[in-house]
């Protein structure tokens, strides 16, 4: 009997899964749909890249500069073991661009940006403001999803630019000012070893692809919070817990793809 018990306890967990997974494709793949349309409501999504972006710029400026300033300091006592002390700056430029900038930038992200989606998206459920635009026949995927969607995806990228940027200049910093690294040598490097296709670009695509991940995420659970108080903060950790996971995971598989091309 608890065989039975136990089986039919599986099989009803495995189908709640099931469902949470189809419902959570059904409403990626309408985000998706629904992107063209949201670009026609600038003025919506551009709200949405000054609330998720301006309000992020600072702890994503900061960081960098300290990543920056951390890397400068590493890499040069490493690069001077072997008399490569001259290679800092494309030792910076390569960590930033490549891994730290996209990957730093998608962390920070989810948790200052991604943590507030979810939890405005899971006030508007508690407050059953979500049904009230059901009930006036407005789709709220359409008017309150898909623009902060389009949003999330448009700042990630320029937010991780940014990062890399003043990580860079953080490196210059700690090893030409404060260490004494020739700056001709530091910045002539990072020219001729930094390739803006394979590695700039490589940046870009993994940040767009994180950008995608974490709004998604971010939505996702505040659409699907319980409207209780509980649920909201419950759904709001969820968030942070899975964009973080879902960006390490990617970049080992995005890092892979890309190395092996």
């Amino acid at each position: 009997m608890k065989l039975i018990q136990m089986l039919g306890a599986l099989g009803a967990s495995t189908r709640e899964a099931l469902a949470d997974w189809g419902f959570g494709a059904r409403l990626f793949f309408t985000l998706l749909k629904m992107s063209g349309t949201a670009l026609k409501r600038f003025g919506l999504v551009r709200d949405q890249v000054h609330f998720l972006g301006n309000y992020s710029l600072a702890i994503i400026t900061v960081s960098g500069l300290f990543v920056g300033f951390v890397l400068g300091l590493q890499g040069y006592y490493t690069l001077q073991r072997y008399g490569s002390a001259e290679a800092l700056g494309l030792l910076v430029a390569l960590s930033l661009v490549r891994e730290l900038g996209p990957v730093v930038s998608a962390l920070l992200y989810a948790g200052r940006a991604g943590a507030s989606l979810t939890a405005e998206i899971g006030l508007m459920r508690a407050g059953e403001q979500l049904t009230a635009l059901e009930m006036m026949a407005v789709d709220p995927i359409q008017r309150i999803l898909a623009p902060r969607f389009m949003g999330g995806v448009i700042a990630l990228p320029l937010l991780t630019a940014v990062f890399s940027a003043v990580g860079i200049f953080g490196g210059y910093v700690v090893g030409v000012l404060l260490i004494g690294v020739d700056a001709g040598s530091f910045w002539s490097q990072m020219q001729g070893g930094v390739d803006v296709f394979k590695d700039v670009g490589n940046g870009i695509v993994k940040s767009i692809v994180f950008a995608v991940a974490v709004t998604f995420i971010a939505l996702l659970q505040g659409y699907v919070a319980k409207p209780t108080p509980e649920g909201v903060a419950s759904a709001t950790t969820r968030s942070v817990v899975v964009s973080s996971l879902s960006v390490l995971g990617l970049d080992f598989i995005l890092t892979a793809m890309m190395f092996s091309i």
